[in-house]
């Protein structure tokens, strides 16, 4: 048995030490490279906009509380053959590119408000679902101030823009695609409908993020299915109206409990700015509980968190979110992360919930 053990540790050795003498190989290299190169950059995501269903896709679920897991708000949704973004947080381009959701079939950009946790990333999403082949200026709506945020922004990358024009040229690049153009959102009251086209419907609504007014939340209606982006709010009555019957709700969640006890600890250990801000935040932000509870009174199917503060990446923070939750729509309530994907198939009340791997 000894003679056999060692047989095999031999023979084990044998063949690491030739798979390390083969990664040595350039050729070896270079066709490791070109396999993965291949898989990665082949691979087809095309069906997201597939005429069959209406998709979320969460592409940013933190706060300005930082987390290694997840960018800042951002959700995607896929209707009439276009993906419409509501809010580009920080980060939030990098987790669609690298689930290779390209960029060209972009339809509009629609911001809740313009706290730069939501607004930070439009640079690119501009220039990126340009380079990709998008077929003309990129549409962005949101509350009084877009204009000033489009044309900044427009501003920032015009050298940018320059120099790849000249570097690929105008053929691959039209410059014209380049820029963006801003529509302001005036509300009929507490809603307005401001998009309805290859049979998607896009209504804004008032929440309640006071100071910060006007604030939007969003509901897409698409194939008989629905969803829900609430954008920052505390609860709030318009958005139970404007949510009713949806398929599905995504929606800000704020541990209240766990920010009582950082603002604590900041306070504890002589931070008094980050103790003020943490002390703030309550006031416009809703719990999961009250999240919840207005799911509930909606009637809506499924209840999916975005926008944590704080991120709940362990277990610990996770049972903190949900511990005080009562009841759940009949779907139930996920905690949302980069990467989750919700399908709602045309002529169905189904709802699948899955997720998208880098």
């Amino acid at each position: 048995m000894r003679r056999i053990g060692w047989t095999l540790l031999v023979l084990t050795a044998g063949v690491v030490g030739a798979g390390a003498l083969a990664l040595r190989s350039r050729a070896v290299q270079d066709a490791l490279v070109t396999r993965i190169a291949h898989r990665r950059i082949g691979r087809d995501m095309s069906g997201l906009l597939a005429p069959d269903a209406l998709r979320v896709l969460l592409c940013g679920t933190a706060s300005p509380i930082p987390s290694s897991r997840r960018a800042e708000a951002c959700t995607a949704v896929f209707a009439g053959g276009r993906m419409w973004i509501v809010d580009t947080g920080p980060g939030s381009w990098r987790t669609l590119a690298l689930r290779r959701v390209r960029g060209e079939a972009i339809g509009a950009v629609f911001f809740t408000h313009l706290h730069s946790d939501h607004i930070g990333e439009l640079g690119e999403f501009n220039l990126q679902t340009w380079v990709a082949g998008r077929p003309g200026p990129l549409r962005v709506y949101g509350p009084d101030g877009v204009a000033d945020l489009v044309q900044g922004y427009g501003q920032a990358y015009a050298a940018d823009t320059r120099f790849r024009t000249a570097h690929h040229g105008a053929a691959l690049l039209p410059p014209e695609r380049a820029t963006m153009v801003a529509t302001p959102v005036t509300l009929d009251g507490d809603a307005a409908r401001i998009l309805d086209e290859d049979g998607v419907v896009v209504t804004a609504f008032a929440v309640e993020h006071d100071p910060v007014k006007p604030a939007f939340g969003y509901r897409f209606d698409y194939g008989g299915r629905s969803v829900v982006v609430s954008g920052d709010t505390r609860p709030c009555p318009n958005l139970v109206a404007h949510a009713r019957g949806a398929d599905v709700l995504v929606h800000e969640a704020q541990s209240n409990a766990l920010v009582r006890i950082m603002e604590q600890a900041a306070r504890d250990t002589g931070e008094a700015r980050v103790a003020k801000i943490l002390g703030d935040i309550p006031s416009y932000h809703s719990d999961p509980a009250d999240v919840a509870r207005e799911a509930v009174t909606a009637g809506v199917r499924l209840l999916v968190l975005t926008h944590f503060t704080p991120p709940p990446d362990n277990a610990v923070l996770a049972r903190i979110f949900r511990r005080d939750v009562g009841a759940v729509p009949p779907r139930g309530m996920v905690l949302g992360e980069d990467g989750t994907l919700v399908v709602l198939p045309t002529g169905s009340d189904a709802v699948e919930v899955t997720r998208i791997d880098p």
